[in-house]
């Protein structure tokens, strides 16, 4: 693997809030069809670590490389515009919008009626929700129907959809499955194994150790802002990576 140009790399990451040092020389890689899990008790970075990958921290020292090219963003919508996309629990969609409306959401495609009248083009909204949904293997029949109408994991799909649909490289996946039964968090789990197939990257955070382990490659433990250990996911064990987040 160590001959593919990584998707992500992130060298020696700190970030410093005054004299709290939040993340402490941290370094990690995604490859292309990776899952790489974060893992690590509330405190323990990994928010800060997906901020400053993302843009929405400016990071103190270290460097982050996308497909072999330092990047730094100064806004999320930067760090979107290079192919890091990062799908918060929350997933910031709008409700009263169909699927495409939320794919094209704050990016509406326009057409010209009449020859001159800008109006909403519909049917492209419509046609991209179609073929992003099938892409992930997730038909949904009412394309038309607003995603308030929708389950947790159809909405994940949706999220994951405009990500997919923009050419998202690296997805950063916060918590996915964590308001979801277990139908639902089987899906989502499903979908991610589809951006796999697709050799997109996704970093994973969790505190479900059974979903880590059913869904990821690696798995980097954090501990108070610095790496505990990193690990395979077929060469540890749930005792092994629960030691690693306690520090025992």
């Amino acid at each position: 693997m160590s001959s593919v140009t990584p998707l992500l790399e992130v060298s020696s990451l700190s970030k410093h809030f005054g004299a709290v040092r939040a993340l402490h020389d941290v370094s990690m890689k995604v490859h292309p069809g990776e899952v790489v899990a974060l893992a690590g008790d509330n405190g323990a970075g990994k928010t800060t670590l997906i901020k400053a990958i993302s843009g929405v921290f400016r990071p103190t020292s270290g460097e982050v490389k996308l497909k072999g090219e330092p990047v730094s963003f100064t806004t999320p919508q930067e760090a979107r515009d290079k192919g890091i996309e990062t799908i918060y629990q929350d997933l910031a969609l709008a409700d009263n919008l169909t699927i495409g409306g939320n794919i094209f959401l704050g990016r509406e495609p326009m057409r010209r009626a009449f020859g001159f009248l800008p109006v909403l083009d519909r049917k492209k909204m419509a046609d991209a929700a179609r073929t992003t949904m099938a892409m992930l293997d997730f038909h949904v029949s009412r394309t038309e129907a607003p995603v308030s109408n929708f389950s947790g994991g159809q909405r994940q799909a949706v999220a994951i959809g405009r990500a997919v649909y923009w050419d998202a490289q690296v997805l950063i996946m916060d918590e996915p499955t964590a308001a979801l039964g277990v139908p639902e968090q089987r899906k989502v789990i499903s979908l991610i194994k589809q951006l796999k197939t697709q050799g997109r990257g996704v970093i994973f955070i969790s505190h479900n150790l059974q979903d880590i382990f059913a869904v990821s490659d690696r798995i980097i433990v954090l501990r108070r802002g610095v790496m505990a250990g990193e690990r395979k996911i077929s060469e540890t064990t749930h005792d092994e990576v629960v030691k690693l987040m306690v520090g025992g």
